[in-house]
């Protein structure tokens, strides 16, 4: 056993391997591996060698977990069986944790080391057991973590006397989410608990800037976290976009029709007989593909190899596919969203399919990690349907934005760019939670200690001391807390509501579902919001059903095996996109050469989009006339353009986004560049005042218990940005 060559002493090259627990060597040596890869022989020296906090880095797949769990275990191993809770594993999902445990069960067996999962799909037997024997490694979610602090709050100091070290995987996919906050806050409460600093490992993909998974490990520290990204060269990269037109027809649905066949023609001929992931930006969008190429393996008279994943499955659905895609034997293809996306083990895939732009370069990149092992290349295929320009076509239309925003994200990703995560939203309605937990954890909580705990040493640092004033007696106006003489906060009546509820755990919110039986079996659940009753039919799970009764007061639907069926609406939005991205788009525009990685119809695609630009006139200004309305192009990223969007609605215009554009309604462009050459030239406008005008604010969870002053602070510093909107207005008026 060796590890790869480095520029240190010689004498060092076996140090990390050699260093391990000799039951963990044993582990590598069965499973024939010749060397530990670069993060694993990195991270065994400088978590043996060291104590602070530590970030792992590198692509899917490539051994982060066992980057830190080898030398952790190593150091942990011999440890008296009473001494609680060794390590905590922190996952953002359940089917990851169900991966983890299987392999650190396999790794710890021999070293006596006990490893519980908990999370709500977990029985309760494990969980008791846990608690009255606290050991070993615990596999957790940050919602069953919640839990832990609400419901078990007096006896936590006995499983987490000397925990050593916390393990965050996925790191990226917590920054800038109301999870992520919760996680942090979470952090240094089990710290507190602890009474003493405990380390954190995060195991994250690689990002732009590595600075923000560091500093959001450890708030405020970022700097003392030591950094280990992975230098692996990646695997070749096949990739293709293909185009599809959408024929003009008065039937949209029949237009609609006629391109998601060709695209699931070439799908099944492309992927039948193979292990794939087709990965769709909706889970309505995977129930139709799914349920489209299954109908085409009837058709045809062969098996079906193409199975649905999307979160709102059953679990045993959704494992039962991924113990499918890890069954060498078993060639299927699954079409699926976000959840496959992160680091669940499913083994080897041929190929990675991207129907629609994908939701940002970080996801395409961790979509088409996914591909490429084994040492094989990693294989993308992107489809994009453009619809065909009429005569009465608006603008926007007439570019192909989709196309051309898919080509800019995959020349980002291969230039080795991705989105910086987004960070410094104030999370209001996470700080609500954590402090309703801390009182639900303590029985009650001095309001100064609860600013410290919350604000001072955790991660709610935008927030001083006036403003969470502001908040308690917001909250308190409300119902939710109230305060004794002495200063101690307690749950008022609203509060213990809010508290004692099943949805409290998480930080952030989910509509309300149907679950859906098919003869006593759970398939899953859709959203309350979509119209069904007896005799209608329905598509899900991959399969189409009759419903056969419902349930309102159970929220079930019954449903038998159908012909026929339509998809049901599960709601959702796709991300925003990085001015990056749009500026990249621009650029292709005013460019003349094709990638080489188009197909014919895309290049066509390409052409038209190309050509529409220069008729348009957009080479030279960024706003055109549209009939009795003009358009804005910002070519900027949605949190700027949607600024935009602010500034001009408080100058009294009919003004809304509209996608890659601003639509201003009943206003000549003349009269718009004024207001931008105005708005680029004046002092901006307060943020707050300015966040009163925005239709939507209530954009988190507990937002709805914010007051109006509040509710329009929290969606200014979220989703506001003047200096970069002042910015893009003044180029816009000085360009044309």
């Amino acid at each position: 056993m060796s590890s790869p060559p480095s520029d240190s002493d010689p004498s060092d090259k076996i140090t990390g391997f050699a260093r391990l627990h000799p039951e963990i060597q044993r582990w590598i040596w069965r499973r024939g591996w010749s060397e530990l890869r670069d993060i694993q022989e990195s991270a065994a020296r400088a978590i043996l060698d060291g104590s602070g906090d530590l970030l792992i880095a590198a692509a899917t797949a490539s051994g982060k977990t066992e980057a830190a769990f080898f030398p952790l275990l190593t150091a942990v191993a011999g440890r008296a069986a009473n001494s609680g809770i060794d390590l905590v594993y922190i996952s953002p999902l359940r089917s990851l944790i169900n991966d983890q445990f299987g392999r650190l069960e396999d790794i710890c067996g021999e070293m006596g080391i006990h490893v519980t999962r908990w999370h709500g799909d977990v029985s309760a037997g494990p969980k008791q057991a846990l608690l009255q024997e606290p050991r070993g490694v615990l596999l957790i979610t940050p919602e069953s973590l919640e839990a832990l602090f609400v419901l078990r709050g007096p006896i936590l100091k006995t499983l987490f006397p000397q925990v050593a070290a916390v393990v965050i995987d996925e790191v990226h996919s917590f920054i800038g989410e109301e999870r992520g906050r919760q996680l942090q806050s979470l952090l240094y409460r089990l710290e507190l608990v602890a009474r003493q600093r405990v380390r954190r490992i995060g195991l994250s993909a690689t990002l732009g800037d590595m600075s923000l998974a560091a500093d959001f490990l450890r708030p405020g520290g970022g700097p003392s976290v030591q950094q280990i990204i992975s230098n692996a060269v990646g695997s070749e990269i096949r990739l293709q976009i293909r185009g599809y037109v959408e024929q003009s027809s008065s039937e949209s649905d029949t237009m609609e029709r006629t391109e998601r066949q060709e695209i699931v023609e070439h799908l099944y001929k492309t992927l039948y007989g193979s292990e794939n992931l087709v990965f769709c930006n909706a889970r309505q969008d995977v129930e139709s593909y799914a349920d489209a190429l299954r109908e085409m393996a009837t058709l045809r008279k062969q098996a079906n190899m193409f199975f649905p994943h999307h979160g709102s499955l059953s679990r045993d659905l959704r494992e039962d596919v991924e113990r499918l895609l890890k069954d060498e034997e078993k060639q299927i293809t699954v079409v699926c969203t976000s959840t496959l996306e992160m680091g669940v083990d499913i083994g080897s895939v041929r190929s990675v399919a991207q129907i629609g732009p994908p939701p940002s370069v970080a996801s395409l990149r961790q979509r088409l990690g996914r591909s490429g092992r084994r040492y094989e290349p990693a294989t993308l295929r992107l489809y994009v349907a453009e619809r065909e320009i009429g005569p009465d076509a608006p603008p926007q239309d007439q570019l192909h934005a989709a196309l051309i925003q898919s080509i800019a994200m995959v020349e980002l990703l291969l230039e080795r760019w991705c989105e910086p995560p987004d960070h410094g939203a104030l999370h209001l309605s996470t700080l609500i939670q954590q402090l309703l937990s801390l009182i639900a954890q303590h029985g009650g909580v001095q309001a100064q200690q609860a600013f410290r705990v919350l604000c001072q040493g955790g991660p709610f640092r935008e927030v001083n001391a006036p403003l969470f004033q502001d908040l308690l007696r917001c909250l308190g106006e409300q119902g939710v807390i109230m305060q004794s003489d002495d200063g101690a906060l307690f749950l008022a009546p609203n509060g213990e509501r809010i508290v004692e509820h099943y949805t409290f755990y998480a930080a952030f919110s989910s509509a309300e579902e149907y679950r859906v039986v098919a003869g006593g079996s759970d398939l899953g659940s859709i959203p309350l919001s979509n119209v069904l009753a007896p005799g209608m039919f329905l598509i899900f799970a991959g399969r189409r059903w009759k419903v056969e009764a419902m349930d309102e007061r159970r929220r079930t639907i019954d449903v038998s095996p159908a012909a026929g069926g339509r998809v049901p609406r599960f709601g959702g939005s796709g991300g925003q996109v990085h001015e990056r991205v749009r500026q990249r788009m621009r650029d292709l525009y005013a460019r003349s050469d094709e990638p080489i990685f188009l197909d014919s119809a895309a290049r066509d695609l390409l052409r038209e989009g190309r050509t529409n630009f220069v008729r348009l006139g957009l080479g030279s200004t960024q706003v055109i006339a549209s009939g009795r309305h003009s358009i804005v192009f910002p070519w900027t990223g949605d949190r700027i353009q949607g600024t935009l969007v602010l500034m001009l609605a408080c100058r009294g215009l009919a003004v809304e986004a509209d996608g890659l554009a601003i639509t201003v309604r009943d206003a000549e462009p003349d009269r718009i560049l004024d207001h931008l050459r105005d708005i680029g030239e004046s002092q901006p406008p307060d943020p707050v005042a300015l966040a009163s005008f925005a239709p939507m604010k209530i954009l988190e969870k507990h937002d709805r218990l914010l007051n109006d002053d509040l509710l329009c602070l929290n969606y200014a510093v979220r989703s506001l940005n003047l200096l970069d909107a002042r910015h893009a207005a003044m180029t816009m008026s000085a360009r044309s």
